[in-house]
């Protein structure tokens, strides 16, 4: 893998290191210093990168992204009980075109995929995340991305990127990768009635910070399928960041953010994992912590993961059929955690996307409702959408 366009980690944030406790975090990552270059990564199973690229910000005025107080916060945090080994590989500078910048970060994630390491992006403008999606032309036929957001980011894909339009773009250039999109905890109000039309008609699914907020383990299901998970900072309410930050009195909490990052961090299949939006500040330190913790929490959750979705061995898991109207919906448990998943039946006829049986990961709720005779609305549009 060829990461020489990434910038070291500064010998501020490294001198900020010498002091923290022997048992801290930053004494246990592999670090990209000038002195001694770009780590091994023989073993790695994380490793950030910052991309220091904003250009494509709707409301950008030149300020430059420096996210030494980030790594800073991290690396004085304790580590949990973890069997995973973490490299910190520096930053990504905006290139001569942002273009240039995109071509990077598609070079470095599709590198680090590539090797089963599990990219963490600490990025300026959301935009970033389309070169992330874009890494994964040459890894995976389709590609699930979930984005925490209060807006869908559909914009105009016939207008030039920007972090406020990214997802038209990732919606409609080729080649059309993209199977599911997800959105967590959109706010109606800063969402056009036809976006919300459009994403109902493409049978994409997106929930509101107030159903989110009032059961947080809905997030779980829906990180399950993802790939690429996408958290734009101005999903936190103002009251937990620091001034620079603020965006909407409503959001998640910094506990609820936290927790979706593990969520995030447990699912089997979340290869990269980005944190964007951060605008540095002088007095940054309730945002530099709170991103840092979420880090901590994606990591915690990767050293959680268990592979439970072997349904060749009948002995690690239980099937259930419920009738409902005419269909018959079946059920599956693993034994190992008790998490559900609901089949989606093979259409001969149509030329779908995924030509087999589809387990799509739901609650033990939507067991109970399907008993009582209710569809899961997940189950009814990843139907239609097998259906195209």
């Amino acid at each position: 893998m060829n990461f020489s366009f990434l910038k070291p980690v500064s010998d501020a944030v490294l001198a900020h290191n010498e002091l923290t406790a022997q048992q801290a975090l930053g004494k246990k990552i592999k670090v990209h210093s000038r002195q001694n270059g770009i780590p091994d990564l023989e073993g790695v199973q994380m490793a950030i990168i910052g991309v220091l690229e904003n250009r494509n910000d709707v409301n950008y005025i030149g300020n430059p992204i420096n996210l030494d107080s980030i790594r800073k916060t991290l690396y004085t945090l304790f580590p949990g009980n973890w069997h995973t080994t973490l490299a910190d590989l520096g930053d990504i500078e905006p290139g001569e075109t942002v273009e240039d910048t995109y071509f990077a970060i598609r070079t470095a994630i599709t590198g680090l995929v590539e090797n089963r390491v599990i990219p963490i992006i600490i990025g300026g403008s959301q935009d970033l995340t389309y070169p992330t999606y874009r890494a994964y032309d040459e890894l995976l036929p389709m590609v699930n991305v979930v984005s925490v957001d209060t807006n869908f980011d559909l914009g105009d894909a016939n207008l030039p990127i920007k972090n406020n339009s990214y997802i038209g773009k990732v919606i409609v250039e080729e080649p059309y990768n993209l199977f599911n999109y997800t959105a967590i905890g959109y706010q109606t109000y800063f969402n056009s009635q036809e976006e919300i039309d459009l994403l109902e008609k493409l049978y994409f699914e997106a929930y509101r910070l107030g159903e989110i907020s009032g059961d947080i383990s809905k997030v779980e299901p829906l990180m399950r399928d993802a790939h690429i998970v996408s958290v734009d900072l101005k999903s936190i309410r103002a009251s937990e960041v620091s001034d620079s930050q603020k965006y909407s009195p409503n959001g998640f909490s910094g506990k609820e953010i936290c927790a979706i990052s593990r969520y995030a961090g447990i699912s089997n299949k979340v290869s990269s994992f980005g944190i964007y939006e951060y605008n540095g500040s002088k007095n940054d330190s309730a945002t530099s912590m709170l991103v840092a913790q979420m880090i901590w929490y994606f990591i915690e959750g990767v050293n959680c993961r268990v592979k439970d979705d072997d349904f060749h061995n009948q002995d690690h898991y239980q099937k259930f059929n419920v009738l409902v109207e005419n269909d018959e919906l079946i059920f599956f448990k693993s034994l190992k955690t008790g998490r559900w998943w609901i089949e989606i039946p093979f259409l001969p006829n149509v030329n779908n996307k995924l030509k087999k049986h589809t387990l799509l990961p739901c609650m033990h709720s939507d067991y109970i409702n399907a008993t009582h005779g209710e569809i899961p609305e997940r189950w009814y549009k990843a139907y239609q959408k097998n259906s195209f």
